[in-house]
C-alpha cells in the first residue's frame, strides 16, 4: 500500500503524508471498501469520478490510489493549494466548497477535514522528532 501511495504522490506532486492520510480516512487502506453512496476502494472514488480519472478497476489498489491522488491534485490546484479546502472538495465535491465559499457546513465534511489535518499535524510532529 505505502509503495502505491509513494509512487502516486511523486507522480502527481502531492505530499505523500497527505495521500496517506486521505487513504486512511477514506477506507483504512481497504481496497474492497464500498460506501453506501457507492464510493469504492482505498481512496473511495465514486464510479463517475473513477472513469473520468481513467480508473477502470476501482478495487485495483494501484489504479485507485493513482486516481484518488490525481483527483486530490485537481482539488489542490482548483483551491490554490489550500489543503483544507482541497480536502473538503475531495469529500463533498468542489461545487459545495464553491457554493459555501469554504468548507461546507456539513458535519461529515467538517469532521473529515479536521481529522485529516490532525493526522497530518501528528505526522509532522513525528517527523520532527517530537
Amino acid at each position: 500500500m505505502r509503495q502505491h501511495i509513494q509512487v502516486a504522490a511523486t507522480r502527481f506532486g502531492v505530499d505523500r503524508n497527505l495521500v496517506d492520510a486521505v487513504a486512511w480516512q477514506e477506507s483504512r487502506y481497504n481496497p474492497r471498501a464500498l460506501s453506501t453512496a457507492g464510493a469504492m476502494g482505498v481512496m473511495q472514488l465514486m464510479p463517475g469520478t473513477a472513469r473520468q480519472l481513467g480508473v477502470y478497476n476501482p478495487q485495483d489498489v494501484e489504479q485507485n490510489v493513482a486516481g484518488g491522488t490525481a483527483y486530490l491534485r485537481q482539488q489542490l490546484e482548483r483551491f490554490g493549494n489550500n489543503v483544507p479546502l482541497a480536502l473538503a472538495a475531495y469529500n463533498a465535491g468542489p461545487g459545495a466548497v464553491m457554493k459555501y465559499g469554504g468548507i461546507p457546513p456539513y458535519r461529515e465534511t467538517q469532521d473529515y477535514v479536521r481529522q485529516i489535518m490532525q493526522r497530518l499535524s501528528a505526522t509532522s510532529a513525528n517527523r520532527a522528532g517530537y
